[in-house]
């Protein structure tokens, strides 16, 4: 329910910061007069690139000194994963663990290493792992894989979009021989179709081996297009690689009913006493917050019912080189408590959507790289296992906060870690 006290004229008048409002729409428009120089744009990541730049935009050489230091790795080192260069950042990396899983592909302990300028999250994460590991560890399983580019094609009629798609599936094995040109890594393994009035949006999906495989899909689906245009006997008004229906970098039901990237669980069963000595709560205790926080979830719309998954991730992505963004879809999925028979609790999470890879993208920069050879999980043949610690790794997570907040102390502990930070020199 919502108060009806002037609650519009407040927004309005916090907006306007009690300023006129005529002046205010004049702020508001387009300002033509004396536009700023735009440096050209580049591809090239060196020093001698990095530093005309701070010579073009005419940057202090105080911020140049912080951002482009002497110490700084071989810049060459980061080409390829970023334009318009102008130095590196530096965040603070800690490590979780270890953490025991007994996965299909991952099997033995692993420290976990996360990037994240949040205070209490790798004491968290640390302390779920510490929990996991006294108790044998974690299962891990990765269910299934596949990662898909969804092109949409717009036909004049209904009618023709219908006769386009019984063409189009007839040819799925052409497809797959145009898109192992394309890749060595990657297949093409299935495709779905969607008809909309005149629409026709086309899901392909592949697997992409160790990758991560965002552009490796992209590419791939770019070949089956150019292909179908030339090819097909009903052509398409216009077409567009990516219909947005493939739910790249977004919260979607869609990775429930199918996967997106990996589709990974992990479980464990924990005594009593294991979480009382480690989580200083009970079983019962935390069921019964897990019960509510998932009505919660519900009755707020989220997809997905879970504590906070893209914690984990965000930092975890960070520390091995993953595509941040990829979070957006990645942190969807389910986390379920149950007390056991004997009193002790069941505790499970399922991903539909994690989005690793150890090979290509981020992976191979010199400090993410080291984070994966940290693991061991550094190179081809890893990504499955990745998947595997990273679900064992959100399982930790789960267990921490829900024991915190099921227990009274999510804000102590907040208060505690957050706040021993010295307060900057001016």
């Amino acid at each position: 329910m919502r108060g009806k006290c002037g609650l519009t004229e407040r927004h309005a008048a916090n907006m306007l910061r009690g300023e006129d409002p005529e002046e205010v729409a004049k702020r508001l428009r387009p300002d033509l007069t004396e536009l700023p120089k735009v440096p050209a744009g580049s591809a090239k990541f060196s020093r001698e690139r990095a530093e005309a730049l701070w010579q073009e935009i005419g940057g202090d050489p105080a911020l140049r000194k912080i951002l482009l230091d002497e110490v700084t790795d071989d810049l060459s080192a980061y080409q390829g994963n970023i334009e318009n260069g102008l130095g590196l950042i530096r965040m603070p990396l800690g490590v979780a663990g270890p953490l025991r899983v007994n996965g299909l592909a991952a099997k033995g302990d692993f420290l976990i290493p996360l990037v994240t300028t949040e205070a209490a999250l790798v004491a968290s994460y640390h302390r779920g792992c510490r929990l996991l590991t006294a108790a044998g560890g974690c299962s891990a399983m990765v269910l299934y894989e596949s990662l898909s580019r969804a092109p949409g094609f717009a036909f004049e009629t209904g009618a023709d979009a219908c006769r386009f798609v019984i063409w189009a599936i007839s040819c799925f094995e052409d497809f797959q021989r145009t898109v192992a040109k394309t890749t060595s890594h990657g297949e093409l393994v299935d495709v779905g179709c969607t008809v909309e009035g005149n629409h026709v949006y086309m899901n392909f999906e592949f697997t992409t081996g160790d990758a991560s495989g965002q552009n490796m899909v992209t590419l791939a689906t770019q070949a089956i297009c150019d292909e179908i245009m030339e090819r097909a006997p009903l052509k398409p008004v216009r077409y567009y690689v990516e219909s947005n229906m493939s739910g790249d970098k977004k919260a979607s039901a869609k990775s429930f009913v199918s996967a997106r990237g990996k589709k990974v669980t992990a479980e464990a069963k924990l005594s009593a006493e294991l979480i009382q000595k480690h989580l200083h709560t009970t079983p019962e205790a935390m069921a019964e917050y897990w019960r509510m926080s998932a009505i919660g979830g519900v009755l707020s719309g989220t997809l997905g019912i879970h504590g906070h998954f893209a914690n984990g991730l965000a930092a975890f992505y960070l520390a091995t080189g993953q595509d941040v963004a990829c979070v957006a879809e990645s942190a969807t999925g389910v986390t379920r408590f149950e007390v056991t028979a004997d009193g002790g609790l069941y505790a499970t999470v399922t991903l539909p959507g994690v989005m690793v890879g150890t090979v290509g993208g981020g992976t191979g920069l010199p400090t993410q790289r080291a984070c994966l050879e940290l693991m061991g999980l550094a190179g081809t043949g890893r990504a499955r296992a990745l998947a595997e610690v990273c679900a064992g790794l959100l399982l930790a997570g789960e267990l921490s906060i829900i024991a915190a907040l099921s227990a009274g102390h999510f804000s102590r502990a907040h208060r505690k870690l957050a706040r021993t930070r010295t307060a900057p020199e001016t």
